[in-house]
């Protein structure tokens, strides 16, 4: 199985892990939905939706950038109808986008939680919702529809909670909608499973945070092959949804155990720990 064909729609798929995903998908031929609030190009954080769809075309897919805040409803439904105008429908959602803010309570103000909370959880619970009649039609079509969220294992423990409760709040916000959506869309052979990586990922965002060595961390390949190995599952095997992989346990699941190529510092073996993964 594979994705030729397939239309996925990747939110914050403008750089980073959501276009390395977008990337991989394209090899097979598949159509992209850039779904990004980067329209003009920034000096921080190089990449915008429109460069994005210059290189998955180079990749050899289809591209549709979209200016799209996923917090504003109007927005994410006007970009599903241009994606079904433009492809015919979608098959694949990828709840990629994110906002972090690695701050204690005194440190962190309302506008920031609400920010937090608006992409990740509410934006992730928005897309799912704006896309599920899609899915539905996918489903009924044959042709393997996925939720895929970038988003960690649950786990109720006061180390990943009190250093930034507000953060952590909002990123396991978007895992109970991978725990919920699991169980309410099996019925329509829809598969819902999140995805993370055991250690840092270097992107762009990682960067404007202190103190992170990019030396020390994978890229974001790793993320795209995983992500492709839960795309290309049978989404009607129920042992196939519901899940929360990490990503290098999912490929050694498939043979897949020199992850060396992934390593931004080839031979490195001391990696940056990711949060969440106990």
């Amino acid at each position: 199985m594979n994705l030729r064909g397939k239309t996925l729609f990747i939110t914050g798929a403008s750089r980073g892990i959501g276009l390395a995903i977008a990337k991989r998908a394209a090899a097979d031929g598949a159509n992209i939905v850039i779904a990004a609030k980067s329209a003009e190009p920034n000096p921080k954080l190089p990449g915008t939706i429109y460069s994005a769809a210059e290189e998955i075309r180079a990749a050899g897919g289809q591209a549709l950038p979209v200016q799209v805040d996923i917090r504003e409803e109007e927005q994410v439904r006007v970009a599903i109808a241009q994606a079904v105008l433009t492809f015919g429908g979608i098959d694949i959602l990828v709840n990629n986008a994110s906002a972090i803010s690695l701050t204690g309570t005194d440190q962190t103000p309302m506008k920031r939680f609400d920010l937090m909370h608006g992409v990740n959880a509410r934006g992730t619970y928005l897309c799912t919702q704006a896309c599920l009649a899609e899915l539905k039609k996918s489903a009924a079509a044959g042709r393997n529809p996925h939720v895929l969220t970038m988003s960690p294992p649950l786990s109720m423990k006061t180390h990943w909670f009190a250093p930034h409760t507000a953060y952590t709040m909002a990123k396991y916000g978007m895992s109970m909608c991978t725990l919920g959506h699991a169980g309410e869309f099996r019925e329509f052979g829809i598969a819902v499973n999140s995805l993370w990586p055991r250690t840092a990922i270097a992107t762009a965002a990682l960067q404007m945070i202190p103190g992170v060595d990019l030396k020390a961390c994978r890229t974001p390949e790793i993320l795209a092959d995983a992500a492709y190995l839960v795309l290309t599952s049978d989404a009607k095997d129920q042992r196939n949804t519901g899940n929360f992989y990490i990503d290098d346990t999912l490929l050694a699941a498939h043979g897949q155990t020199d992850l060396d190529r992934y390593a931004v510092t080839p031979g490195n073996r001391k990696f940056i720990p990711d949060f969440f993964v106990d």
